[in-house]
């Protein structure tokens, strides 16, 4: 099966200041502000919206394809991609600029402040779903991106009916109102969570009917209250695997669309694709880092079992994994 994930590529460049930034602002000399900390500590994760779902879809047995574009810096990347399972022949590497890049310095009280590189990304509209094999791939994701690769992907996948879902989440603020309705439209699954489902709402001046009608299928996420399916005319409601340890929520979402594409290639019923979803994405929230995570198969179906019980397509995520003792 031919699976596409569009979307940014990046790396996340965390620092942690051992003070107080507001120790440091001077209020009546905001209009000539000049600052330098120096941090005690710097983390480079890899990170980006297309690669953090093919990575959980590559713990899930699939092999992605991610489409995007990136700098020369990504050699080391995707070299680490292509080990994981990860299929990076769609990769365009734009030689003038690095690979997008996000900037965060925290303070000890949990203030940030951050940056971000547009970099590679700006040219996302290079990729085009002509140039690949189009008629075989079973389903895409349009991810946050640049905004006019995104709308470009839109009109691409409804012209060569290529099945997508549309996951606008961060660059909602950027996209113009007829340009998230096409997308929603034509989508098999709009996938927000309830404060952008509310932004799309505002943009489009849609009622939430309205707006629940555009595509085939919606999914709202709601934190820690789990993730509700809009579908075939019913509301499937999945509550959240409980985790080990709470460590950092970067990333949850990448990996809830995971499994949902999972679920989603292999016909699953919604409530078994949006259980599926539920711990791919506490996978992460126990692990610093968007793909720190790491399961076989077998692992996976057995904590499914621990937390859902047992479903016959369990034996399909399996595979020709041995079921763990």
């Amino acid at each position: 099966m031919s699976i596409i994930v569009t979307g940014s590529v990046a790396y996340d460049y965390l620092m942690f200041f051992p003070g107080r930034f507001r120790d440091h602002i001077l209020p009546d000399q905001l209009a000539k502000i000049s600052l330098s900390f120096l941090v005690e500590s710097m983390r480079r994760q890899r990170g980006g919206c297309a690669p953090n779902i093919a990575y959980s879809l590559a713990l899930l047995g699939e092999r992605p394809v991610v489409m995007a574009t990136v700098g020369p810096d990504f050699a080391e990347y995707g070299t680490w991609l292509e080990e994981v399972g990860v299929d990076t022949s769609a990769v365009l590497v734009v030689n003038d600029r690095f690979t997008s890049s996000f900037f965060v310095n925290t303070d000890q009280e949990n203030n940030q402040i951050a940056s971000f590189y547009m970099g590679a990304m700006g040219a996302a509209d290079r990729l085009s779903f002509h140039d690949l094999d189009y008629e075989a791939i079973d389903l895409a994701i349009i991810s946050p991106n640049a905004p006019v690769a995104m709308t470009k992907y839109v009109c691409e996948c409804r012209e060569l009916g290529v099945p997508y879902i549309y996951d606008p989440s961060q660059q909602i603020i950027w996209l113009q109102g007829d340009e998230l309705v096409e997308g929603a439209e034509g989508a098999r699954v709009l996938i927000v969570n309830e404060y952008e489902f509310e932004m799309i709402k505002n943009k489009t001046g849609l009622s939430d009917d309205e707006l629940l009608a555009l595509p085939e299928v919606t999914i709202i996420t709601r934190g820690e209250q789990g993730s509700t399916i809009y579908a075939d005319r019913r509301i499937v409601n999945i509550p959240v695997v409980p985790a080990a340890v709470l460590a950092d929520p970067t990333g949850v979402g990448d990996a809830y669309r995971a499994g949902i594409i999972k679920g989603m290639i292999h016909n699953y019923p919604w409530e078994v694709t949006g259980q599926i979803a539920a711990l791919a994405a506490t996978y992460v929230l126990e692990q610093f880092g968007t793909q720190s995570h790491f399961y076989t198969r077998a692992e996976f179906v057995a904590r499914y079992r621990q937390v859902f019980g047992d479903v016959p397509q369990l034996q399909d995520v399996l595979g020709n994994q041995p079921t763990s003792s």
